[in-house]
């Protein structure tokens, strides 16, 4: 399979895991782009990428970067979607890849009018774990699922200058904690939900903070979520089925689960991948679909974990400086 030149768009935690996997890989990223311009420098230095771009435009200008991870606030994320698939870049984007359903919409419609790969940097699509535990699933021998109990939880001091509670850099816990849980999910029910109810309560900053919410399709499958930035939560993931319940903790980024059989109580211990390795899962489930041997990324999960969002930050009344 072709080596291809990888370009990280922006310097945070991500971004140093990404281009620490790929040194795992026995490779560098290409290039490196920042709005700060010596940050990139910095991270280069640190990373020995030999590219370093001083204005971000020169990425998507540039005739030898093949993907562009992009990791930088929410916000950005449509924008630079757009000016990468104009110039013929595949994109792996962090989540949540956009803000709402009409951006991802019309990168999507680019990236198919390119012939290029779109995708949203969602690890529990590329962990091992997740693919063992889908299989088993399919098999039959838990039976029909029935529900799904979802929690993430972190203790974040109130304060506007982050993220977490800033609305001009699409803060909030749905978007940034939110969107793991929902992909979980997705992942395991048969077809996505149709009917949304939610509860929240909102920081002083205008942007969700904690929220709880129901979830069911139309074969009858539920799900129930629970989220705070006010409090830590174990981020525990329980799947029940007619003979049996799946339970995981550390979900994002999971490689042990126990089944629970309930007829006799069995327990089997299910241990498949590393955390350790999550962002070189990405990179190569990225690569294999470039490279048309196989399309693992899953943006029709993508977009229906999107599409939820969008409407329930529709009944919440919550929209960013970007949508109004």
């Amino acid at each position: 399979m072709k080596t291809y030149n990888w370009v990280t768009l922006g310097c945070g935690v991500i971004a140093n895991q990404l281009a620490s996997a790929m040194q795992q890989e026995g490779r560098s990223l290409y290039g490196v782009a920042n709005r700060t311009y010596n940050k990139a420098v910095d991270f280069a230095k640190k990373y020995n990428i030999s590219k370093v771009y001083e204005n971000i435009q020169d990425i998507f200008a540039d005739e030898n970067v093949d993907i562009i991870y992009i990791s930088t606030p929410h916000n950005t994320h449509s924008q630079y979607l757009q000016e990468a698939l104009q110039h013929g870049k595949h994109i792996l984007c962090e989540k949540s890849i956009t803000l709402n359903s009409k951006e991802l919409e019309n990168a999507k419609q680019l990236a198919e009018k390119h012939h290029l790969i779109l995708a949203e940097a969602m690890t529990i699509y590329h962990m091992p774990l997740y693919k063992k535990l889908y299989n088993i699933m399919k098999s039959g021998c838990l039976g029909n699922l029935k529900m799904i109990q979802m929690n993430f939880g972190s203790y974040k001091e109130y304060d506007m200058s982050n993220r977490f509670f800033n609305p001009s850099l699409a803060g909030g816990a749905l978007l940034d904690i939110g969107v793991y849980a929902l992909s979980f999910i997705r992942w395991f029910m048969s077809v996505t939900p149709n009917q949304i109810v939610s509860q929240v309560k909102m920081a002083p900053s205008g942007v969700d903070e904690q929220a709880g919410i129901l979830l069911m399709n139309s074969t009858g499958e539920m799900a129930v979520v629970a989220l705070t930035l006010n409090a830590k939560q174990p981020k525990r993931g329980m799947i029940a089925f007619e003979k049996g319940y799946i339970e995981i903790y550390e979900y994002p980024r999971a490689e042990k689960a126990v089944i629970t059989y309930t007829e006799n109580s069995r327990q089997e211990i299910i241990e498949c991948g590393q955390t350790d390795n999550a962002l070189r899962y990405e990179i190569l489930d990225m690569e294999q679909a470039v490279s048309g041997m196989g399309n693992e990324m899953h943006l029709d999960y993508t977009s229906d974990v999107m599409s939820i969002m969008t409407e329930i930050r529709k009944t919440w009344g919550l929209s960013y400086p970007e949508e109004q």
